[in-house]
């Protein structure tokens, strides 16, 4: 289900087909987002699984998977 979600907000954001995005898709070379993406990718997520992703954790976030993960986690 977090997966699904994720991959709605990224297809939307990056103008990506949905189906393209798995949870081994590399977010800056698969989906060719820079640092000023990135923030707003983690925006849109912290808004729709009303969570918070310290500056300290983005580092270490580099695949849809990643995310997914750490969502999951901190939930």
């Amino acid at each position: 289900m977090v997966l699904e979600k994720v991959k709605v907000i990224l297809s939307n954001q990056f103008d990506v087909e949905e189906d393209s995005i798995t949870a081994e898709t590399n977010i800056a070379d698969d989906l060719g987002a820079d640092s000023l993406d990135v923030v707003d990718m983690l925006m849109s997520l912290e808004d729709e699984f009303d969570i918070e992703i310290p500056d300290d954790e983005i580092e270490s976030i580099r695949t849809v998977g990643d995310v997914v993960t750490y969502i999951e986690e901190n939930m």
